[in-house]
């Protein structure tokens, strides 16, 4: 009897009587015979609750156990149904495993750990089991801590943004806690009935206690938090405003790139037709493309970040392309208003508008417009020094996850190991506090 409780101790498993074990050294599997307690018997495997019993199911069957030493180990037992009043004629449920799981709650939580910290291949490895079977485990084992904890508790102020994860336009809608840093919600899609599922998850009163919301300009984003959680104030990322403004910039770049190369091939017109001979000399640029040229990084960069180099080159495109430059002097502009406080801001930010409306750019033509309709949120997140750097932070580690995992199979089981890892309640391996 000892013995038996010994064995009980190590395996990990509680209200369950450990009836035999058996060693089969042919196929180096240990086999232990287990049945549950009187007080865990006939329960439904969904909700736990006692219910009639129903027949005997399909008999005996096993659930892998942690391996002693290099020795495979499986629990076996009796599999009963029950007759569930709310879930119907379903498997008992065992006190030593999950329902529908062929693992034990050790060996779950054995995989669930390194998931979080290593690839799924390395766990198949270590673990010996099938690659989609870590990505089954992670999705069980979120989705019992997921009802051990309210990952809504006191969320005034969410960041929202969508990362794309696979190819084929594969995107997850994400929602962070910008007071904890957590990760508390993510789905698959990026459309307006995906964000709409997080706001009823949340409840129409806890909607209504969003006091901040960060995202960018998209307008699936802006109509369901005006309609799901009116009370919030919706800041625009300053970080994508002035990526629309570098996106404007490198508009103007590759034109002006584009034109200058055209200019130097109509004065060194070659007069063969054809593709020119392998030993035929490079043809020259004008003096004009030969500066234009190398010059993204000069002019993407903040000035305090330019190299010497990239200073003189910029330099040269002020003296010698009045519109690429002025074109730079108005994306900088847009970006030293985020670091102007509200008063000097909003005056700021008007005389950029008439700025760009005059400058005969037509990419900042078009800017401005986008600016002038996202005024409100602009000025939001400069007042309340809200931005997406957390959810920003928040995709890189779930990219990174993806990438060392080498992919997933499915998006719900990215999103439980994101869960898992981001979302403030990390698993810990058995036998740990």
């Amino acid at each position: 009897m000892r013995t038996l409780r010994i064995w009980r101790t190590l395996l990990g498993v509680e209200k369950t009587f450990v009836d035999d074990i058996d060693l089969d050294l042919e196929s180096r599997i240990l086999i232990v015979s287990v049945r549950p307690m009187a007080s865990k018997r006939n329960r439904c495997g969904s909700c736990q609750k006692r219910s009639p019993r129903y027949d005997l199911g399909d008999g005996r069957r096993r659930w892998r156990g942690l391996d002693v030493g290099s020795i495979q180990v499986h629990l076996e037992a009796d599999a009963p149904r029950v007759s569930c009043r709310i879930h119907g004629v379903t498997v008992a449920a065992v006190p030593w495993a999950r329902h529908q799981s062929g693992h034990t709650l050790f060996f779950d939580d054995q995989v669930a750990w390194p998931a979080t910290q290593t690839s799924k291949t390395a766990i198949t490895v270590l673990m010996r089991i099938a690659w989609r079977t870590v990505g089954a485990i992670i999705t069980r084992v979120w989705a019992d801590t997921e009802k051990q904890y309210d990952q809504f508790a006191d969320l005034t102020r969410i960041g929202i943004d969508e990362i794309s994860y696979k190819r084929g336009h594969k995107y997850l809608t994400c929602v962070v806690d910008h007071d904890s840093g957590r990760l508390v919600w993510a789905a698959p899609g990026q459309d307006k009935a995906t964000l709409a599922t997080f706001f009823d998850a949340l409840g129409q009163e806890r909607s209504a206690q969003i006091t901040h919301v960060s995202a960018d300009g998209a307008a699936w984003i802006a109509s369901v938090v005006a309609d799901k959680a009116p009370n919030a104030v919706r800041c625009a990322d300053p970080f994508h405003v002035v990526k629309w403004a570098t996106e404007a910039l490198d508009e103007v770049r590759r034109t002006t790139w584009n034109d200058a190369r055209k200019a130097a091939r109509q004065n060194d017109a070659r007069r063969t037709r054809g593709r020119p001979a392998a030993d035929a000399p490079a043809r020259p640029d004008s003096a004009r493309a030969a500066g234009i040229k190398n010059c993204r990084y000069a002019l993407w960069k903040n000035p305090e970040n330019l190299t010497e180099k990239q200073q003189a080159k910029l330099a040269w495109i002020v003296q010698t392309d009045p519109r690429l430059a002025r074109a730079y002097y108005l994306k900088e502009g847009l970006r030293v208003i985020f670091k102007l406080p509200l008063h000097e801001a909003t005056e700021a930010l008007d005389k950029w508008v008439g700025w760009a409306r005059r400058c005969r750019i037509s990419s900042f033509v078009k800017l401005q417009k986008s600016i002038v309709k996202h005024r409100t949120a602009i000025l939001a997140s400069i007042e309340h020094g809200l931005s997406n750097g957390r959810v920003e932070s928040m995709n890189t580690k779930i990219r990174l996850m993806t990438r060392i995992a080498f992919g997933f199979k499915s998006p719900d089981a990215l999103i439980a190991l994101a869960m898992l890892s981001l979302g403030g309640h990390k698993p810990v391996l058995p036998g740990r506090i």
